[in-house]
């Protein structure tokens, strides 16, 4: 629509005057765009819930299976009315009885060609397990016989925490279970790109913070003025993240092994302030800059910890999918410090399946609000 009225406002640019053809035209026009489109799309969605909610522009479907996938298809078929679907009931075989009473079976799979020919449904969801028998191909064959659209649900959700992507090799499908957008050649060159904008302008525009904090950490302890440690990063590699030194020289084998916990006798004066601001995290934007680490991402661990995790919880090595960041999902949940693993693990997971660069930006400009100033950094 805009480029439509960016092409009308070219041709009669003469028309218009050149007076009154500017750029704050085309942002009035491009606003309003915006916001029509957007309340169309929100009106639209409500009037199709309402009419189908009535019973029109409903699509009538026949369910093959009685499994547990078949049962999840139709309660979410009666929460969720937008997605128009009216069921006509299922089909079973012949080692499976029902065990509800509002799934009505209307025949066998065996006789699908009969059930198809008199029901006539607009749609049929295969949604058979192994456990089922194998009757995918008879009942492909009977969809195209009747000409009727087919849809597999496949009876390994347990299995499958992503929306999968479909990929095709030499005419063959192939089911990628574990969606990753960043991984996708042209998001990651955005995202790649996006980093070192953002970190250039930051280091730029901090420079002066940096030198200040730099010379209150080295006057009030003893000490480096940075901290480097080992963290695990993208594909489990090891990377030296760089962080503002807030704790008192020790050992290296204790720094890699030891939980910070809140009122840490180690955390020096200067560093309670950089921790609870999060200051201390600031010099990794040069970590960003090396490529080891993003903008925002799951935050990363030490190797011991990242052993410990591994085995406790089992979705945590998936956190490496992705670099990590200086900020991320957990973070602006307030999920830092001493707070749940597993629910780290799933904020984590969820910005990892369902990345946009609007997501980056979101998270970006909410934690100022909510990652820094939290009750969790110490």
């Amino acid at each position: 629509n805009l480029v439509l009225v960016l092409a009308v406002l070219f041709f009669f640019r003469g028309d218009l005057g050149s007076e009154r053809f500017s750029r704050y035209v085309v942002l009035a026009f491009a606003i309003i765009n915006i916001l029509t489109s957007g309340v169309l799309h929100y009106t639209a969605r409500i009037v199709l819930r309402v009419l189908r909610k009535k019973g029109y522009n409903l699509r009538s479907v026949l369910v093959v299976g009685i499994s547990e996938t078949a049962k999840r298809f139709n309660d979410a078929v009666i929460k969720h009315g937008i997605y128009g679907y009216k069921i006509l009931g299922f089909v079973q075989t012949k080692a499976v009885k029902p065990v509800r009473k509002d799934m009505k079976v209307i025949g066998k799979v065996e006789k699908i060609y009969r059930i198809l020919e008199k029901e006539r449904p607009d749609l049929v969801v295969y949604t058979l397990e192994p456990s089922e028998g194998d009757h995918l191909k008879e009942v492909l064959d009977a969809c195209d016989h009747e000409g009727i659209d087919l849809k597999i649900v496949p009876g390994f959700q347990e299995f499958i925490k992503a929306r999968g992507r479909v990929e095709e090799m030499e005419g063959l499908p192939v089911i990628s279970i574990r969606n990753i957008p960043i991984r996708l050649g042209y998001n990651k060159f955005i995202k790649r790109i996006f980093d070192l904008l953002f970190s250039v302008l930051f280091i730029l525009f901090f420079s002066p913070f940096y030198l200040v904090m730099a010379l209150l950490v080295k006057l009030t302890s003893r000490g480096p003025v940075f901290y480097y440690q080992e963290r695990v990063g993208l594909d489990h590699r090891k990377f030296k993240m760089i962080k503002f030194r807030t704790m008192v020289v020790q050992a290296k084998s204790q720094s890699e092994t030891t939980w910070t916990v809140q009122n840490d006798p180690r955390v020096t004066s200067v560093g309670k302030i950089l921790r609870k601001l999060s200051l201390d995290e600031t010099p990794q934007f040069f970590n960003v800059l090396f490529g080891d680490m993003s903008v925002v991402g799951p935050r990363p661990e030490r190797p011991h910890f990242v052993e410990k995790f591994k085995n406790d919880h089992r979705h945590y090595m998936r956190r490496h999918a992705v670099k990590a960041g200086i900020t991320g999902l957990a973070q602006i949940k307030g999920l830092r410090g001493d707070t749940s693993i597993d629910d780290r693990i799933a904020a984590d997971i969820y910005y990892i399946e369902n990345w946009s660069l609007w997501l980056d930006l979101k998270i970006i400009l909410l934690t100022p609000f909510k990652g820094i100033m939290d009750k969790n950094a110490y």
